[in-house]
């Protein structure tokens, strides 16, 4: 049986105004999992209209009355772990360790948005008038509109969401159109379990066709003050210019084209094994899965050698087979695509150290490169896919020179023994993160997590998330009356 959702406003599941639905599929099977309502810009006015008049008593709420509800969440999703896989192998092809993966971060997200509820910020600043006390202080802004995507659904769609609320706005959540559930009802569902108020999270959902349309009206509507968005630089470029036309800050995670770097005194089994994960895992559908494998010359041999081997031993196919790393793409046409890029570099003259051919419906076998050049297309592109490119480097300069050699500035790895050179190394390449001795995929709680160049700008993750859903207020007490001119 095809299980159906409403929208979520104002704390009850809604029809969309048009009656619409959308169909919700499968990826490794092609068959229809779930429908949702397709909402209309009506139905947006609508969500928006329920979280501003939700804002005044939620911005309002004892901090410890709201902490309370994040933790409850927190240990809610925990405890629905088994449901989030089996929606996430349904809705995005997810492995089990992928989904319990995403729920455990996730569960952290709620619990450190939490703990910055009971920690406000602020200064307390010199005065220029006698007796004067002035004070810098953070509030919230009003309603958040938040875009999250399909590829971490369960912790992008806690993410997009968490640190709004905990720093006092009320949210109108737009979940990808491919997993509708994962990333937005179902974490809406938790929220609202753990006694979130009517009306602060509301979750529109639409049919693919109406994606720009419901994006813009969600935008452009004036009780919005707040966009943040998770996904690609193609589209957050279009969600970043509808917020700069109607002058609203967002905050923009998108695309990444990340190397890993194994320096010369690497441990050479650590990269492999690192590689492989960084690329490999969630079959490479992770904003900072590693595109580029930089290794330099005297490891090269050995390294690839290690790596091809490794790779070529991955299992492929079913999400539903525990043993199963590379599982399918989120639809048969992004199989398509990475196919496309390997094509046209074995065509331009790129090596296939091991996978290529065609795609198995969304499946696309494990693949590594070598001798890519500047002319083939995934030289440039973001692959989001099971596919990396091995290239080699003589020394610091040329390593640091093909690390940055790309429009992106995501996240990096860097592989070696000697904390010092990784250091030295790290801060000359241009990326929002770095990661010395480990490869590129990594987040946490509690650090700031966000890019650099065309990988977009602004913070989510600790107090940097607080403060970019917030707005900084001078406020001043005079403590005599002062004396006036006239």
């Amino acid at each position: 049986m095809t299980l159906h959702r409403d929208l979520l406003i104002d704390g009850k599941d809604t029809p969309a105004v048009s009656g619409r639905t959308a169909e919700d599929l499968n990826p490794y099977t092609g068959e229809v999992f779930a429908t949702v309502a397709a909402a209309g810009a009506e139905d947006v006015a609508r969500a928006v209209a329920a979280a501003d008049a939700a804002f005044p008593a939620w911005a309002e709420l004892a901090p410890f009355e709201r902490r309370t509800i994040f933790l409850t969440a927190a240990d809610l999703l925990e405890s629905r772990a088994a449901r989030a896989a089996e929606i996430m192998a349904q809705e995005t092809g997810g492995t089990a360790p992928w989904a319990h993966f995403n729920v455990g971060l996730a569960a952290n997200i709620l619990r450190e948005a939490a703990a910055a509820i009971t920690a406000p910020r602020g200064e307390v600043l010199s005065a220029q008038e006698a007796g004067a006390l002035g004070l810098a202080v953070r509030e919230p802004a009003g309603v958040v509109a938040a875009f999250a995507p399909w590829n971490a659904p369960v912790i992008l769609g806690v993410r997009s969401v968490a640190a709004p609320l905990a720093a006092g706005n009320t949210v109108v959540l737009k979940p990808s159109e491919d997993a509708p559930l994962a990333c937005g009802l179902f974490v809406a569902d938790v929220l609202r379990d753990a006694g979130l108020p009517d009306g602060v999270l509301n979750v529109v959902t639409n049919a693919r066709e109406d994606a720009a349309e419901v994006a813009e009206a969600l935008i452009a509507d004036p009780r919005v003050r707040i966009v943040n968005f998770t996904g690609s630089t193609g589209v957050g470029r279009t969600i970043g210019s509808l917020a700069a036309r109607h002058l609203k800050p967002a905050v923009l995670e998108l695309g990444g084209k990340n190397a890993i770097i194994v320096l010369d005194d690497a441990d050479v089994d650590h990269a492999v094994n690192a590689a492989t994960f960084g690329v490999f895992m969630n079959s490479g559908q992770i904003c900072m899965s590693g595109d580029r494998i930089l290794v330099h010359e005297s490891l090269a041999e050995e390294f690839t050698a290690k790596f091809s081997a490794k790779v070529a031993a991955l299992p492929c196919g079913d999400p539903a087979v525990p043993a199963t790393v590379v599982g399918p793409l989120i639809t048969a046409d992004s199989a398509r695509r990475v196919a496309a890029l390997v094509k046209d570099a074995v065509d331009k003259g790129a090596t296939v150290l091991t996978g290529g051919g065609e795609p198995d419906g969304a499946v696309h076998p494990a693949t590594v490169l070598s001798d890519v050049t500047p002319d083939m297309d995934i030289h440039h592109a973001e692959a989001f896919g099971p596919v990396c490119v091995v290239d080699t480097f003589a020394d610091d300069d040329r390593a640091v020179a093909l690390a940055n050699a790309t429009d992106h500035g995501l996240t990096c790895g860097i592989i070696t023994e000697n904390g010092t050179h990784g250091l030295k190394v790290a801060r000359r390449v241009r990326t929002g993160i770095v990661h010395i001795n480990d490869q590129s995929v990594a987040d946490e709680p509690q650090a700031p997590f966000g890019g650099v160049k065309h990988s977009g700008y602004g913070r989510f993750g600790g107090r940097w998330g607080i403060e970019a859903f917030s707005d900084t207020r001078w406020i001043t007490l005079a403590t005599q009356h002062a004396h006036y001119p006239f």
